[in-house]
């Protein structure tokens, strides 16, 4: 009982961790606009990744408990080393200024935990390749929605002056930033809840049957929303201003591209990641100026973070669980 507590507090510290490194993606464009201060900012995105478990049904927690790694195989040890790993790679990217994803930090440290643990077998390809896919797609979908959307308001707006455009959006992008917070809390930290409902079945406490109890659901979102509430800033400039320069229009076209993304994806189970989503979003919007307006050398720097995720996860989880292993026998 006293190892199952040890490990239901990491797994709330890294979605703590979640909710701190991420927070710059809620975040980012609405404090590079300086519609709100980044504390303003803050205190906006921790709300609404709190309220989000009254909106968004529990598929997302589901697919991390059941669709990525056999749950038969599942140990303490090797959910202890599976976030451990996660914690580590979001720790280092944060220090590095790089927006990789939290969602599949988490994946690799599993599947690398389950090889050493039980074998390639243990690990269900599926469910794998499909949150894979999603490293492309996220984005990707998020770009194309974010320029649409962008092209849209242009031909709406243009025959309005810049500073009653800007006047008005900068209301609107207080819309569009609790949107997109209310889908961060909604995909990102079901990850955390299907990690402790597995660690409940793998020791006897639930069943694969067994509803995701309601404390699980909301220590999950607190945890997340306090992680938002600290803030990560060395993200915050990479996002807001260093892919391209964003006004509040743009704002408000990024998070929304990127709110609808987020809704559609956690709709279907699929965690995605919010830092890939925005990201694209961004770009979506910097493209509609022209390619120039989009810095493709940060890019191509936080493309690499993004691929070399859940390899390296699985690399750490697959250490650490052995280690885990060697000094308990």
């Amino acid at each position: 009982m006293t190892f199952l507590v040890i490990v239901i507090t990491l797994v709330l510290i890294f979605d703590f961790i979640n909710g701190f490194h991420d927070s710059a993606n809620s975040i980012a464009t609405v404090v590079s606009t300086k519609v709100l201060s980044p504390f303003s900012a803050v205190a906006l995105a921790a709300t609404f990744n709190f309220v989000a478990f009254l909106i968004f049904p529990l598929k997302v927690a589901h697919t991390i408990g059941k669709g990525v790694i056999d749950p038969d195989i599942v140990t303490l040890n090797l959910i202890i080393s599976a976030v451990s790993a996660a914690i580590i790679w979001n720790l280092i990217t944060w220090w590095l200024g790089l927006p990789s994803s939290s969602s599949h930090t988490l994946v690799g440290g599993l599947v690398g935990a389950a090889i050493v643990s039980s074998g390639f077998n243990s690990v269900i390809y599926a469910g794998v390749i499909k949150i894979a896919v999603f490293i492309v797609v996220a984005p990707l979908l998020g770009m194309f929605m974010a320029f649409v959307i962008s092209i849209i308001v242009l031909h709406i707006v243009k025959r309005h002056s810049p500073f009653v455009v800007d006047k008005h959006f900068r209301r609107l992008q207080l819309l569009s930033a609790s949107a997109f917070s209310l889908g961060h809390g909604g995909n990102d930290a079901q990850k955390s809840m299907g990690i402790i409902w597995v660690a409940l079945i793998a020791t006897g406490y639930a069943t694969k049957d067994t509803p995701i109890h309601l404390w699980i659901v909301l220590s999950c979102h607190v945890a997340i929303a306090l992680g938002t509430l600290f803030g990560g800033w060395r993200i915050v400039k990479t996002m807001g201003q260093k892919i391209t320069k964003l006004k509040p229009f743009e704002g408000f076209c990024a998070e929304t591209a990127g709110a609808l993304t987020l809704y559609g994806a956690t709709a279907f189970g699929i965690p995605v990641s919010t830092t890939h989503t925005i990201t694209g979003s961004i770009i979506g919007v910097g493209a509609t100026k022209r390619a120039s307006a989009v810095k493709w050398g940060v890019t191509t720097k936080i493309f690499w973070a993004w691929i070399l995720t859940i390899p390296v996860s699985a690399l750490i989880g697959a250490a650490i669980f052995w280690f885990v292993q060697l000094i308990t026998g």
